[in-house]
């Protein structure tokens, strides 16, 4: 597994923590887990399911904070080492040439991709139901707001971090007005980030008897890694217990010229609700990946994932190891 050849930029310095010597997992949870609590601003009932990147010579978010009325809004935030977070009390708002377009309904679960020169934002965007928003922005103090990318309706929308046949790239799931007890992971193209197109089919839930924790629906998480392997996703998955739905996330493999094509698939999952913290929410039993930070020398990778809608935890791994563990669970 050393000749694996990881793409991304160095972050020698990002959070990481070693695995326990009582782990025997794949992924192990941060010590500091929530590293992100509820009530970080005076007005948030819930801050979770939020994206992060490297950013100067420290790191920056958008991030999903659900205030005191229960509106889901987003913020930014600023942190010197991926774990202490200060996040602006302001609300963030978008500059948009369109009013129609641009006017404020609701956001959530967003994400963050860095391509070429600038940083692209998307997230789950109020309009006549929830679609999928793009922004971008190079200082994260001033977002403009593009086109939706889709009709509603649609979630999870996850761009890939460069360009495929030289069109931008990004993974999504068609959706209802509701709480979706369905959802297959799709890929669009588009040559300027506004029109969107050559959709293709990637992935649908697995078979209750095959892998039940993504047997009802699933959608892609932090954006995908660029690996020799191909890229590696994050997705969660969701399984409609006797108890409600419950919320893990696995890895999958995909193409690199052709990412609508899955090459492998983890049948286990990586993370699934096992913690108080994870447990015990405002959603209960709900562990859904929205960031990842990678450090191609040491293979390390951080994953930031909301928990039971209520916090945001930290999970750890080496990129080397859950494509083995990909590879050898599949069940494609």
């Amino acid at each position: 597994m050393s000749e694996i050849k990881i793409q991304g930029q160095p972050l020698p310095n990002m959070p990481w923590e070693e695995r326990p010597a009582d782990c025997n997992k794949v992924m192990w949870r941060c010590s500091k887990n929530p590293i992100i609590p509820r009530d970080l601003l005076p007005a948030s009932n819930s801050i979770f399911n939020s994206a992060v990147v490297p950013f100067k010579d420290g790191y920056a978010g958008v991030f999903r904070c659900d205030d005191t009325n229960r509106r889901m809004v987003l913020h930014v935030g600023f942190s010197k080492d991926g774990v202490d977070w200060k996040i602006n009390e302001q609300p963030l708002r978008f500059q948009c040439d369109d009013d129609e377009i641009g006017k404020w309904v609701y956001g959530y679960d967003p994400r963050v991709c860095f391509i070429d020169d600038r940083y692209y934002v998307t997230w789950c965007n109020g309009y006549y139901g929830p679609t999928i928003g793009v922004a971008w922005t190079k200082d994260f103090v001033t977002f403009h707001q593009l086109e939706n990318a889709f009709l509603p309706y649609n979630r999870n929308g996850v761009l890939f971090p460069k360009k495929i046949n030289g069109n931008f790239a990004m993974l999504s799931r068609p959706s209802d007005t509701g709480h979706t007890p369905f959802g297959d992971i799709f890929y669009s193209e588009s040559p300027d980030m506004v029109y969107w197109g050559r959709h293709r089919h990637v992935m649908s839930p697995a078979a209750f008897e095959v892998s039940a924790w993504q047997c009802m629906k699933i959608g892609a998480g932090p954006v995908p890694i660029e690996t020799s392997e191909g890229w590696l996703l994050f997705y969660h998955g969701v399984l409609h217990s006797c108890n409600g739905y419950v919320y893990s996330f696995g890895s999958a493999l995909l193409d690199l010229e052709q990412p609508w094509k899955p090459i492998y698939r983890s049948g286990p999952y990586l993370i699934s609700p096992q913690q108080p913290y994870e447990c015990m929410g405002d959603v209960p039993n709900v562990c859904f990946p929205c960031a990842e930070l990678h450090d191609p020398a040491t293979g390390r990778v951080a994953v930031y994932y909301g928990c039971a809608d209520t916090v945001t935890g930290l999970a750890f791994g080496y990129i080397p190891e859950i494509i083995e563990f990909t590879k050898k669970t599949s069940i494609i």
